[in-house]
C-alpha cells in the first residue's frame, strides 16, 4: 500500500448501506472520511464524520459540500459515489432518474468548485449485454442493459463522461455483492427456497449452465481502496469490471446448496418460460401471503449469463479476488443453520412459520 497522509479526505455517498458502512470503516484506517447519506450512520468510526445529505435536493447537496469545505478545505482525494435507487420489481421508476441520474449530476456540479482527485461511480456489470457460456465480458463489451436498474447506470455513466469536467472518473462495474452471511438477494432467496423445500426450488426456466459473476464484499473493498490509492496512475476516465472470473451455473449452485443444507444434491428441472411466468403470476395473486421474490421479468432474464474478464483490474490495480462464492457458501449456510430467524431477517426475509 502506498504511504498516505492522514489528512487526505474521501467522501462516501450512501455511507450507511451495506457497502458504504463497511467501506467507511475500511478507509478510515488511512483517510479522513466524510460519509454522505440520507439516514446517516448511527455508529460511525471515530475517524469519520457523517453528514445527512439528500442527492435529490440542491439545497442539501450545497449544504453538505459547504460543510466539507469549511471543515476540510478544497482538496478531496476521492469521491466514492454509492448512493443510487435500486429495487427488484423490475419496473421503471421515476426514482432511477431522480436519485441515480440527477442526483449524480447535482453532486458533480457541486464538486466542480473543489480540487477532486477522483470520482468513483459504483456501476454494475449488468450494463453490458449478457454473454453466452464460454464467453467472457470485458470493459469494451457492448453496453446493452436489459432492465431498469442497469439502464439507469448506463445513463449515469454517460452523464459522468459529459459533466465531470477536469475530475478523473472511474466507472466501477461491480458483480453481484455478497458476504459471509449472504446479503445478496438472488443467492439468499435461492438458499431459502431450498432450505424450505419449496416447490419453486425444483424448477428453472433456462439452461442450468447459466450463471453470473459475484464478488465478496471484502474483495470489493480492497478493489476500491486500490483504486483510490492509485488514483494518480489511472486514466482520466476508466471503465473497470470487478468480480470473480469463476462462474458457477445455476444447476451446480442448486446441487451445492442442497448438499450443504439437506445432505443431498438438489434435483432441478428446466421448464418453459411460459409455465414459469404462469407460476409467478399465480404466486403474486395469493392474498395475504409474503410477496414472492421471483417476478415475471426475472423469468425473461434467466438465460442471461455474466462471466467476466478482469484482466484490466489485475493489471492496473494488482487486484484479484481472494474469495469465491463456491468457497463461501458453507459459511452462509452455517449462519442460516445456526440462527435461522436472525439469518432470514438480516437478509430481508421473513422466516418460515416454524421459526417465528
Amino acid at each position: 500500500m502506498y504511504p498516505l497522509r492522514p489528512s487526505q479526505v474521501v467522501l462516501v455517498t450512501g455511507s450507511s448501506g451495506l457497502i458504504g458502512s463497511a467501506l467507511v470503516r475500511r478507509l478510515a484506517e488511512t483517510y479522513r472520511i466524510v460519509g454522505f447519506d440520507r439516514k446517516g450512520d448511527p455508529h460511525p468510526p471515530k475517524e469519520a464524520e457523517c453528514v445527512c445529505l439528500d442527492v435529490t435536493s440542491d439545497e442539501s447537496v450545497e449544504a453538505g459540500l459547504a460543510r466539507v469545505r469549511y471543515a476540510y478545505g478544497n482538496d478531496i482525494a476521492s469521491v466514492v459515489h454509492l448512493a443510487a435507487f435500486y429495487d427488484f420489481s423490475g419496473e421503471p421508476s421515476p426514482l432511477y432518474e431522480e436519485v441515480t441520474v440527477r442526483g449524480t449530476e447535482r453532486l458533480l456540479a457541486g464538486l466542480q468548485g473543489f480540487n477532486v482527485g477522483q470520482f468513483l461511480f459504483s456501476s454494475t456489470m449488468l450494463v453490458h449485454r449478457p454473454a453466452q457460456p464460454g464467453q467472457r465480458i470485458e470493459e469494451d463489451w457492448p453496453l446493452e442493459p436489459t432492465w431498469a436498474y442497469p439502464q439507469s447506470k448506463v445513463a449515469t455513466e454517460k452523464l459522468i463522461s459529459n459533466r465531470r469536467g477536469k475530475i478523473p472518473a472511474v466507472l466501477l462495474r461491480i458483480a453481484g455483492v455478497y458476504d459471509d452471511k449472504g446479503h445478496s438477494p438472488p443467492i439468499t432467496h435461492q438458499i431459502a427456497r431450498i432450505y424450505e423445500r419449496a416447490l419453486t426450488s425444483r424448477f428453472y426456466p433456462a439452461e442450468m449452465d447459466r450463471g453470473s459473476s459475484f464478488i465478496h464484499l471484502d474483495d470489493l473493498l480492497e478493489a476500491i481502496v486500490a483504486i483510490i490509492d492509485r488514483r494518480a496512475e489511472l486514466p482520466q476516465e476508466l471503465p473497470l469490471l470487478v468480480g470473480e472470473e469463476q462462474v458457477t451455473g445455476y444447476g451446480e449452485l442448486q446441487e451445492l446448496i442442497g448438499c450443504l443444507i439437506h445432505g443431498e444434491a438438489w434435483k432441478t428441472w428446466e421448464i418453459p418460460k411460459t409455465i414459469a411466468k404462469v407460476g409467478t403470476w399465480a404466486q403474486d395473486s395469493i392474498p395475504f401471503g409474503e410477496e414472492p421474490f421471483i417476478k415475471a421479468w426475472m423469468v425473461d432474464r434467466a438465460e442471461d449469463h455474466y462471466a467476466l474478464d478482469c484482466t484490466k483490474a489485475r493489471t492496473l490495480l494488482d487486484w484479484r479476488p481472494r474469495h469465491s462464492l463456491r468457497e463461501t457458501l458453507p459459511a452462509i449456510v452455517h449462519a442460516l443453520k445456526k440462527d435461522p430467524v436472525t439469518w432470514y431477517r438480516e437478509n430481508g426475509m421473513e422466516p418460515p412459520d416454524d421459526y417465528r
